[in-house]
C-alpha cells in the first residue's frame, strides 16, 4: 500500500541515511578527507532542503471533491472527481487518499482510493474514480486526505479536508402487481360550470368578470385581445395517497432483510403512482439518517417523488414511537386521501390505525411482511384490507 511505503521511507530509511551520512562526515573530517566531507555536506543539505520544502508544500494546495450524481438507485454508477491545485511556484509531490464506504464499490474493489503525482507550479490535476452503488442508504465519500511533500518524497506532510460528500441510494425498484385505489373527483363539474375553480388545470380564457379575484386574470390573453381576460379551469380528477411506513419490529438480520423488501415495494409503488398522476406523501415513525422530519406532506409536483424516495433511503429500521403519534402531530390529511400502510406484521397497532382511519372516513390498505395466508385480503370492520407484502411483489419478495 502507498501508506506503508511512505511510513517506511519517512520513519526508517531517511533517519538511517542521515545517520550514515553524518558518520561519513565525521570520519572525513577526522581524516581530513576534503572531497568526502564536501559530498557529505551536500547530501545533508539535500535532506535539510527537502525538509524545508515539505514544510512549505501544504500551503496554497487546494482540493475539491464532487460526484456527478448524488442520488442514485442500487446498481447505478457514479463518478467521483477530486481536483487538486498547486497555487504557488514551488512544485510538490502529491498523494490523494479518499476513503469510501463499503456500500459504494470502486472498479478496483478498494475501500480507500489512492493516486499520486507530481504538481508543478500553478498546476492542477484531476483524479477520477468510477463507483457503483450496492445498497440503499446514505453513504459517505471522503473526506479526502492529501499527502504533500518534496519531489523525493522524504518528508510528506498530511492534511485532511473537512468536506464530506454524501451519496443517497434509493431503494431498489422491483416489479409489483397493480393496486386499485378508489378515485374521487375534487369538484365534480367541468370547466366554468364548477362552483369551485381548480387553479392547477387551465382550460382556456374568457372575458374577465369584475367579481372574480385578480389572480385569475390571464395577462397574455388580455394583451392579445386588448381587454381583460380571465382563466377558465377544468376540474381535476386526482388521487391522493399517503404512504405510512411503520419501523417497529425489524430487529436482527432477518428483520433488516424484511425491512429492505418492504421499502423496495413502497418505493416501487410510489414510482408507479407518481407516473399515474397521483399526489403522494409519506409519513414514518422510523429514525432517519441525517436531519429532517419523518413526514413528506401530500402534494403533486416534480420534486415530490424524489423527496419520498430520499426519505425511504434515509430510513432506519428503528422506531421512535407509534404511528398514531406521528399522524396526530400535524400530518395533513386532506379530503379524498387514501392511506397505504406498510408494517412488519398485523397487530394491535394495525387495529388502532384502522380505528383512526375509520373515524375520519379515510380508506386504507395495509401491507405486512409477515401474515397468515388466511388473513391475506381480509377486510376488518370496513376500514381497510390487510395484504401480504409478497402478494404485491411479483417476485414474491425474493431478493436477488
Amino acid at each position: 500500500m502507498p501508506e506503508q511505503d511512505d511510513r517506511v521511507a519517512s520513519l526508517f530509511l531517511v533517519p538511517l541515511m542521515q545517520g550514515l551520512v553524518g558518520l561519513v562526515l565525521f570520519i572525513a573530517l577526522l581524516n581530513r578527507q576534503r572531497d568526502l566531507a564536501v559530498l557529505a555536506f551536500l547530501v545533508l543539505g539535500v535532506f535539510a532542503g527537502a525538509r524545508a520544502w515539505s514544510r512549505l508544500g501544504l500551503s496554497s494546495v487546494h482540493c475539491d471533491a464532487a460526484v456527478d450524481k448524488a442520488k442514485v438507485f442500487p446498481g447505478e454508477g457514479l463518478v467521483l472527481d477530486v481536483r487538486a491545485e498547486n497555487a504557488k511556484f514551488l512544485p510538490v509531490w502529491l498523494q490523494m487518499v479518499v476513503p469510501v464506504e463499503g456500500a459504494l464499490k470502486s472498479s478496483t474493489e478498494q475501500t480507500t482510493l489512492t493516486a499520486a503525482c507530481a504538481l508543478l507550479w500553478h498546476q492542477g490535476v484531476s483524479f477520477r474514480w468510477e463507483l457503483t452503488a450496492l445498497k440503499r442508504g446514505v453513504h459517505r465519500v471522503g473526506p479526502p486526505r492529501m499527502r504533500v511533500g518534496d519531489l523525493l518524497g522524504f518528508y510528506p506532510k498530511e492534511r485532511q479536508e473537512e468536506e464530506t460528500l454524501s451519496v443517497v441510494v434509493y431503494p431498489k425498484l422491483v416489479p409489483i402487481r397493480p393496486l386499485s385505489l378508489p378515485k374521487r373527483e375534487f369538484f365534480g363539474m367541468p370547466g366554468a360550470r364548477s362552483p369551485v375553480q381548480d387553479p392547477v388545470y387551465l382550460l382556456g380564457a374568457r372575458d374577465y368578470q369584475h367579481n372574480r379575484p385578480a389572480r385569475y386574470i390571464h395577462w397574455k390573453a388580455s394583451a392579445r385581445h386588448n381587454r381583460l381576460q380571465e382563466k377558465v379551469f377544468e376540474p381535476s380528477v386526482q388521487e391522493k395517497v399517503l404512504f405510512l411506513v411503520d419501523a417497529h419490529g425489524f430487529d436482527g438480520e432477518s428483520g433488516r432483510e424484511s425491512f429492505e423488501r418492504l421499502l423496495e415495494a413502497t418505493a416501487s409503488l410510489a414510482v408507479r403512482m407518481d407516473r399515474q398522476g397521483f399526489a403522494l406523501g409519506l409519513a414514518t415513525n422510523g429514525l432517519l439518517t441525517g436531519r429532517g422530519s419523518g413526514v413528506v406532506p401530500v402534494a403533486r409536483g416534480p420534486r415530490q417523488l424524489p423527496a419520498v424516495l430520499e426519505m425511504l433511503a434515509r430510513l432506519k429500521p428503528i422506531a421512535s414511537g407509534e404511528m398514531t403519534l406521528v399522524l396526530n402531530r400535524g400530518v395533513n390529511l386532506p379530503w379524498g386521501l387514501t392511506c397505504v400502510h406498510f408494517a412488519r406484521e398485523k397487530g394491535d397497532q394495525t387495529r388502532v390505525l384502522e380505528t383512526f382511519f375509520r373515524r375520519r372516513h379515510i380508506p386504507a390498505v395495509f401491507f405486512v411482511s409477515q401474515t397468515d395466508r388466511g388473513e391475506a385480503g381480509e377486510n376488518h370492520s370496513g376500514s381497510g384490507t390487510v395484504y401480504a407484502l409478497d402478494d404485491l411483489r411479483v417476485d414474491g419478495g425474493k431478493r436477488s
